[in-house]
């Protein structure tokens, strides 16, 4: 079997997409990698409706990405702050990778808003791809992708 014969409903790509696959999803993650916790907060820094924000948040908690946990400031009604999952965390690279090709491919003259940088000794932080086995970054041609045994044929 090829890969056009191949169902692409088991693709982890697909299945990723089908969570986080939304622009306002992931400026959400963003922010809540940046250490926004309140819807609040996520509303005016992002500048979408509430209505949108409430759905993209039910759906990251769902997704057991986000989960929630109450506050209460002095004299208002508890609320709840969002936290990001071990699974919330584990999007870390992706949305590394995102700002990487975007500071590549898309960067204003301004510069990015955001310079993340190894703590120890001061270098940008850097996505790879990387051999199990190795610590050498690969490119395309270094690889090869064969059908996984979650492949199905095509209906």
């Amino acid at each position: 079997m090829e890969w056009l014969e191949a169902s692409t409903e088991n693709c982890p790509v697909q299945r990723t997409l089908d969570v986080v696959g939304e622009k306002w999803t992931l400026l959400i993650l963003r922010d809540a990698v940046n250490g926004v916790r309140r819807f609040d907060d996520f509303r005016r820094h992002i500048g979408l409706s509430e209505a949108v924000l409430s759905d993209r948040l039910r759906k990251l908690t769902a997704a057991g990405v986000l989960e929630t946990a109450p506050y209460q400031e002095p004299g208002s009604r508890s609320r709840n702050e969002y936290r990001l999952t071990r699974k919330g965390w584990d999007l870390w690279p992706v949305l590394m990778a995102l700002s990487q090709w975007g500071e590549t491919h898309t960067l204003g003259p301004g510069g990015p808003a955001l310079d993340v940088r190894h703590t120890d000794c001061g270098a940008p932080v850097r996505v790879a791809v990387l051999c199990a086995g190795e610590h050498t970054p690969l490119t395309p041609k270094d690889v090869t992708a064969r059908l996984g045994p979650g492949a199905r044929h095509r209906p």
